[in-house]
């Protein structure tokens, strides 16, 4: 059996999916279904999340606080648990409540992770490139140089104290941490304001034909050059499944495709997608988001390859061209 905590979420139901089709459907999905009341209200998109789970098969589903109750029992063994993919978090980069990140990113993680080693089942966790905060200290995925970083916000600090708690007890030669760049791609629909940017231009795209992007507020970067390591979430499911493929691979792995696109370039291949011409306006970047904001990212996935992952990636037109005629603006916008 293979467990996938936010199972319902993003990458979570993205991860069931590429297990379905690859024949696998003995897979309990855990997640915190009380988010729903946070799913999009602007008038233009209303999805639940509940809604990436139509097409999937599994064995079960559990709320999270009912499934931390069970995995005091003897929940892994009964249910022959072999493999963890942990990727539910609060994931909001704006989250203001630290005491809501300490208990689902860190405190949770921790239990989750102490229970499948106890048990000696596989733990795959997600950490995040938000932990790099502004890149100073480079994007390296070095266990030794965790240390160093400083990251820019809560969320991504509540996913260091767990990547430092790991390394404090030295597990990084059992366990596996996934630092995800900028995901993106089919069953996004539910998460609000972190919704790709391609996501929310789409829209815009279609009602207006204009697509809105932050200004500047760097002097070393343009309006909308701003440049972030985009991962298509096929991409990020393929690298994430190698992990359980690969059981003597372990410790800190970057999940990005090693190269930078600026914003403007993500947003490009939509019009051309859309047959609509080129027409992107810019405006202020909100106060809450500018002593926080990352202007650049790119994630160094050497050892990713050294470790023997050799698949190709997506690029980025591809990718949005994909996700855009294949899903955005098709009749069914879910992964099946």
């Amino acid at each position: 059996m293979i467990v996938v905590t936010g199972g319902a979420g993003f990458i979570g139901s993205a991860i069931v999916w590429r297990l379905n089709q690859l024949g696998i459907d003995d897979v309990i999905i855990v997640d915190d279904f009380d988010k729903d009341k946070d799913s999009i209200k602007d008038g233009s998109f209303d999805e639940d999340k509940w809604k990436n789970l139509v097409h999937l098969r599994y064995a079960d589903i559990f709320d999270k606080e009912d499934f931390g109750h069970m995995l005091s029992s003897d929940f892994m063994k009964n249910f022959e648990v072999e493999t963890v993919f942990h990727l539910g978090a609060n994931s909001s980069t704006t989250e203001k409540d630290f005491g809501s990140l300490l208990r689902n990113n860190y405190e949770y993680t921790k239990y989750l992770c102490e229970k499948t080693l106890d048990n000696n089942v596989r733990f795959i966790y997600a950490s995040s490139a938000a932990t790099y905060g502004d890149g100073a200290n480079g994007y390296k995925d070095n266990e030794e140089k965790l240390n160093t970083l400083v990251p820019l916000n809560g969320y991504g600090y509540s996913k260091h104290m767990f990547d430092l708690w790991a390394k404090k007890l030295r597990l990084f030669d059992k366990i596996v941490g996934l630092k995800y760049f900028n995901v993106y791609g089919p069953n996004e629909y539910h998460k609000g304001d972190m919704r790709s940017v391609v996501n929310k231009c789409f829209h815009q795209i279609k009602e207006t034909g204009k697509a809105r992007l932050f200004k500047s507020s760097n002097p070393d970067f343009g309006d909308g050059e701003q440049s972030r390591d985009f991962l298509y979430v096929k991409d990020a499911v393929e690298m994430t499944l190698f992990f359980r493929e690969n059981k003597i691979v372990n410790g800190i792995y970057n999940i990005g495709t090693g190269e930078s696109n600026s914003f403007n370039e993500f947003v490009k291949p939509v019009f051309k997608a859309l047959n609509i011409k080129e027409n992107i306006e810019y405006f202020d970047m909100p106060e809450i988001l500018r002593e926080k904001y990352q202007y650049y990212t790119k994630a160094d996935i050497s050892k990713l390859r050294k470790a023997g992952y050799d698949k190709s990636i997506y690029k980025i037109e591809d990718a949005v061209t994909d996700y855009v005629g294949g899903y955005l603006n098709a009749e069914d916008a879910y992964l099946s």
